[in-house]
């Protein structure tokens, strides 16, 4: 079993009723980077008591679900779940609990770092998240705030719209990392309250399959899914309310097929605006996936480092089953597309990328560049 020794505070905390469900996301108390998500409460053979079984982010368990030849539930890796007394469990704090703590109360020299977004290869793409560090010193008025960055809070539960536009109505940029979220309709609450917000990382939030309406997602600009465990055909489905999206992260997130929505449909669409789609991470093998994007009009970054292709070509008519028409060609505005860390080892592959109308190679141009 799995009990973390427990301070004044946790044990204090302890005695309340959680009312946690399966499916919950929580923490271990003390340990906010400590995240699994609920799988089993109840007894376990020969324990007393009540128990909660939690299959952990990081995988580093004690089982999958089974213990002395009982099955309580099946997690996705042998040693990647384990039984918790309550007592040592959070839920989380609120959105707006989280705003006071970090912005009025005391942080740590790594909540005060400026927040980036990395790619798989540790390089800094071009996305800066606000930190306290661009924050005046304790703020008096929260309207003041235009960014907010709260990674690994224990964020858990959103507070209803109203409540986070009287506090933080002009928010633009907000960094949510790492913390307890799962559901669609809390992130549309977000957006509902923060007209004016562009910019949102989710990034490790286990997000759930079922993506309902979500109209308020309409203004973001930048969306960081990396390591949400979403497929592409959520990502479709998000697709349907990211009209302003121009930058999409999908890092880590396993995704093998790029599977539109509608059945009868071969090719990505939507997505009008986007111009970086950034698929590092995932384990993409087949190429004829990737031309599934070659009619996104607008992109011209496309990241596919750490994926699993072992040839690349540019399309013609008869590849792409009639999809040239007009004067359209496809990809027409990519400019820069990163392949490393693949298994790309023809020069046939790399001869393509001169087929490419507009891919320009960091000696042309240093800020656009592929890699292979």
């Amino acid at each position: 079993m799995d009990e973390p020794p427990l301070t004044a505070a946790a044990e204090s905390a302890g005695k309340s009723e959680l009312g946690l469900s399966n499916g919950q996301r929580v923490h271990v108390v003390g340990n906010r980077r400590r995240i699994g998500t609920v799988r089993y409460i109840g007894p376990v053979k020969g324990h007393a008591g009540e128990w909660v079984g939690v299959e952990w982010d990081d995988g580093e368990g004690k089982h999958d679900g089974q213990v002395d030849g009982v099955r309580y539930f099946t997690a996705n890796n042998e040693q990647s779940a384990s039984f918790v007394r309550l007592k040592n469990l959070s839920r989380g704090i609120s959105l707006l609990e989280a705003l006071y703590h970090r912005y009025r109360g005391e942080s740590t020299k790594e909540e005060e770092d400026e927040m980036y977004v990395f790619s798989s290869s540790k390089r800094r793409v071009s996305i800066q998240l606000v930190g306290k560090s661009k924050v005046e010193e304790k703020l008096k008025n929260f309207e003041d705030l235009n960014g907010a960055s709260m990674p690994y809070f224990g964020v858990g539960s959103v507070n209803p719209s109203q409540e986070i536009s009287n506090v933080v109505s002009n928010l633009k940029e907000l960094d949510l990392r790492g913390n307890l979220l799962s559901r669609w309709q809390d992130i549309n609450s977000i957006c509902e309250a923060l007209p004016s917000l562009e910019i949102l990382n989710l990034t490790n939030n286990l997000m759930e399959i079922d993506v309902p309406e979500l109209p308020s997602l309409t203004n973001i600009r930048v969306l960081v899914l990396n390591n949400c465990g979403i497929t592409w055909k959520q990502v479709e489905m998000l697709g349907l309310y990211l009209h302003a999206v121009e930058e999409l992260h999908l890092m880590g997130n396993k995704i093998t097929l790029l599977l539109p929505s509608e059945p009868d449909i071969t090719n990505v669409t939507g997505f009008k605006s986007l111009r970086l789609l950034n698929l590092e991470n995932n384990c993409i093998s087949s190429w004829q996936e990737v031309l599934k994007l070659s009619k996104l009009r607008s992109l011209e970054q496309l990241h596919l480092n750490k994926n699993k292709l072992s040839q690349i070509f540019y399309p013609t008519c008869r590849s792409l089953s009639g999809l040239q028409d007009g004067c359209y060609a496809p990809f027409e505005k990519l400019e820069c597309l990163l392949l490393g860390s693949n298994e790309i080892n023809d020069l046939a592959s790399v001869d393509y990328l001169n087929s490419f109308p507009n891919l320009v190679s960091k000696e042309g141009k240093e800020k656009l560049f592929f890699s292979y």
